[in-house]
């Protein structure tokens, strides 16, 4: 099978030939650049500038050389983009690694901390001095009661998730991203995964910040379904202009709203239903009607009791299956919901497991997770969340090793 093959027939929930893997397909699948160069290194693959694919998450891009050795079957759309070596500019990482940001998001001194500012030429996203990756610090709707849903658009300028944008950024405005997008397809046989976001939980969050929406949510009702009607006209006219583009080269459409926490949802499954559930399905429908794409949620935590909800809602794949988490133990998952939701992570626990386990405690856990996981399809192995910088690159091969000594 081909890697496009096999990640599509894994979406079937047909069994292939091994198990699809994926290692940095998207935003919350990949590594921390601080561990990038060591896991080159570990490798001993030859030296290359280490480039910050998520200039706020400070991820690095991941070369052909590495997916090659790990039988990586996924890759994000904006791996066709940036190519050039002007579209990079150089940056030192925390520990004074030398890297490379995207020209476009190279950010400024300011006192003890790394800025990036938005549109409006706020600071909206700080990385202090012994941070190792960036924190939003401007929230356009926070404090004006009377804020215009009409600038709704405009201030995501002003957000640091919306307005720092990774590969392709400015380099896919216009015919340019149809452009990439069909050279990619034709220059690579793995399966490629489209970001888009359509976030509405989030986007509140982002904007108004998470308490002051939490809250909202609760207090002012009417005024959240007027936010989220917005949001919703928002994310489907740009779906349009989205997949009238890319639709005919990806196979997999990433949505984000992160909705789960370590010891449940965030929302009762009735909040859900009302505010959420609805508008997701009328994005995820519209979806699948403009191209031929299963759709992902990127959703972190323990959101368990909304599964049955998210799957109604047209929902093919959930990552990162956040495995330690409330209700997310991945053998009741597999049983209760496994033919009817592929499961793209929960392949290797990041939270205690592959930071500070042995290497063969790591080999025993992935194997046992594969055994839960893979059988019947459903399931593309990536560990939960993306690899810190302190993970030592020994266990980084170690898991991805696991995944091969199973396939055999």
């Amino acid at each position: 099978m081909t890697s496009r093959d096999r990640v599509r027939a894994v979406l079937r929930h047909e069994q292939t030939d091994r198990p699809a893997v994926d290692f940095g397909g998207h935003r919350s699948s990949g590594i921390a650049a601080l561990a990038y160069g060591g896991l080159r290194d570990a490798l001993g693959l030859d030296k290359r500038p280490i480039r910050i694919y998520d200039p706020i998450q400070q991820l690095a891009i991941i070369d052909n050389d590495v997916l090659d050795r790990f039988g990586v079957d996924v890759i994000e759309l904006g791996r066709g983009f940036a190519q050039n070596d002007t579209d990079w500019l150089d940056w030192t990482l925390p520990d004074g690694t030398p890297a490379q940001m995207p020209a476009w998001a190279l950010p400024e001194r300011v006192d003890d901390s790394w800025v990036l500012r938005g549109t409006a030429g706020k600071p909206i996203a700080k990385m202090p001095d012994g941070a190792i990756y960036f924190e939003q610090c401007h929230w356009p709707f926070l404090e004006n009661e009377d804020e215009d849903l009409d600038r709704l658009e405009e201030e995501l300028g002003n957000c640091m998730w919306a307005a720092i944008a990774s590969p392709p950024g400015p380099l896919g405005e216009g015919d340019r991203l149809a452009e990439g997008a069909k050279h990619l397809r034709e220059t690579s046989d793995r399966a490629i995964v489209g970001l888009f976001g359509g976030n509405l939980l989030e986007l509140g969050q982002w904007l108004y910040r998470m308490d002051r929406f939490l809250m909202m949510l609760a207090a002012e009702p009417e005024k959240v379904e007027a936010f989220l009607d917005r949001a919703v006209e928002m994310h489907l006219k740009n779906l349009e202009g989205y997949l009238s583009k890319v639709g005919p080269y990806i196979d997999i459409i990433v949505f984000g709203d992160d909705l789960g926490m370590q010891d449940g949802p965030q929302m009762s499954p009735v909040t859900y239903k009302r505010f959420f559930k609805p508008r997701h399905e009328r994005m995820w429908k519209r979806a699948k009607e403009l191209a031929d794409v299963k759709v992902m949620l990127h959703c972190c935590g323990g959101v368990r009791p909304i599964l049955n909800d998210l799957i109604e809602a047209g929902l093919d794949a959930i990552n990162p299956v956040q495995i330690t988490c409330s209700g997310m133990d991945a053998g009741k998952l597999k049983k209760d919901f496994g033919d009817r939701l592929t499961f793209w992570g929960g392949g290797c626990d990041t939270r205690h497991t592959l930071s500070y386990g042995t290497p063969d405690e790591i080999r025993r856990h992935v194997q046992t997770q594969l055994s839960i996981l893979n059988p019947g399809g459903g399931f593309v192995f990536q560990q939960v969340h993306n690899i810190l910088a302190d993970v030592p690159a020994e266990n980084i091969i170690a898991m991805f090793d696991a995944v091969a000594e199973y396939a055999d």
